[in-house]
C-alpha cells in the first residue's frame, strides 16, 4: 500500500468535511444542540460530518472499520481501522470559539500509519503518514527544541464529567504555571497535540481521553520526534484514557510531575 498516496486522499476527505463544518459554523444556533452528558454536546454538524468521513473514507479503503465519537459508523475490523472525530472541540464551535478539528487516524494491523488533524479556525492541516515528516499546510514540521519544561509552553485540558482527579490536577497545574512558560487550555486536544508536533506547544497532558481525542495526533508528535507515553511512562494512551506528549526533555519533566501529583 502506497500510504502518501492514501494520505492524499484522506485529506481531500478532510477538506469536504471541513468545508461542511465551516459553511455551518455561519449563523450556527446553540438552539440545534443536543445534550449527551455533563458539558457534553453534539449537533447535526458532528453527526453529518462524521457520515461525510466515513463515506468518504470507506470509499477509498471499502473493507476498513471505524472507531467514531458519533457511532455512526457501525463496524469494526481488525486489518484496517479508522479512528475519527468529526469535530474535536464542539463545545468551542457551538460557542463560535476557535480551535475545533476534525481528526483522523488509521491503523493497520493495530499500528498507527496515519494521522491527520485539519484545525477549522485557522484552516491548519497537519498530517503525516509513517513512509514521510510532518507537514502543516506543506511545511515540514517538528517538535520543539525546548531543554525543560522550564523553558516550555505546556497545553491540558479538563474533564467534563469525571471530577475525581481535578484537585489533584490542580495541583499539577500550579507546579507547571510556576515551572515553565505557561500554562494553555485551548479545550480540543487534538489540536494541542498538532501544536505540540509542529513545536508551539512544548508538552501536553490530559486525563479523560478517548481514542478518537488523540489518536491522530499521538502519532503526529511522534513522526515529529517527540514522546508520547501515559501517566506512568508505559504505552497505554490510546485507550487508557491519559497522555503525556511533548519534546523529549519536556515529556521527562512532566512524567516526573505527574507521577507523584496524579
Amino acid at each position: 500500500m502506497n500510504l502518501e498516496q492514501l494520505l492524499k486522499q484522506v485529506i481531500k476527505v478532510a477538506e469536504n468535511a471541513g468545508n461542511f463544518i465551516i459553511e455551518q459554523r455561519k449563523g450556527f444556533s446553540i438552539d440545534v444542540v443536543e445534550k449527551k452528558g455533563n458539558q457534553d454536546y453534539v449537533s447535526y454538524v458532528d453527526k453529518e460530518a462524521e457520515r461525510i468521513l466515513v463515506e468518504g473514507l470507506r470509499s477509498i479503503l471499502p473493507d476498513s472499520g471505524f472507531i467514531a465519537e458519533e457511532n455512526t459508523a457501525g463496524s469494526n475490523n481488525e486489518k484496517y481501522l479508522w479512528i475519527i472525530d468529526p469535530l474535536d472541540g464542539t463545545t468551542n464551535f457551538i460557542h463560535g470559539v476557535a480551535p475545533y478539528a476534525i481528526s483522523i487516524a488509521l491503523q493497520i494491523d493495530g499500528k498507527t500509519e496515519l494521522g491527520l488533524i485539519y484545525e477549522l479556525g485557522q484552516k491548519e492541516l497537519f498530517y503525516s503518514c509513517s513512509e514521510i515528516p510532518v507537514y502543516c499546510n506543506k511545511k515540514k514540521v517538528t517538535v520543539s527544541k525546548a531543554n525543560g519544561m522550564i523553558n516550555g509552553l505546556i497545553a491540558t485540558g479538563f474533564h467534563t464529567s469525571n471530577f475525581e482527579r481535578l484537585d489533584q490536577q490542580l495541583k499539577a497545574v500550579k507546579k507547571i504555571i510556576e515551572g515553565s512558560h505557561g500554562l494553555r487550555r485551548h479545550g480540543s486536544a487534538a489540536t494541542d497535540l498538532a501544536y505540540v508536533a509542529a513545536g508551539r506547544f512544548d508538552g501536553f497532558f490530559e486525563y479523560g481521553l478517548n481514542p478518537w481525542d488523540v489518536a491522530a495526533g499521538a502519532f503526529l508528535v511522534q513522526q515529529a520526534g517527540g514522546i508520547v507515553s501515559d501517566f506512568t511512562g508505559g504505552q497505554d494512551y490510546l485507550f487508557g484514557k491519559e497522555m503525556i506528549a511533548g519534546s523529549p526533555k519536556v515529556h521527562h519533566d512532566l512524567l516526573t510531575l505527574l507521577k507523584t501529583k496524579l
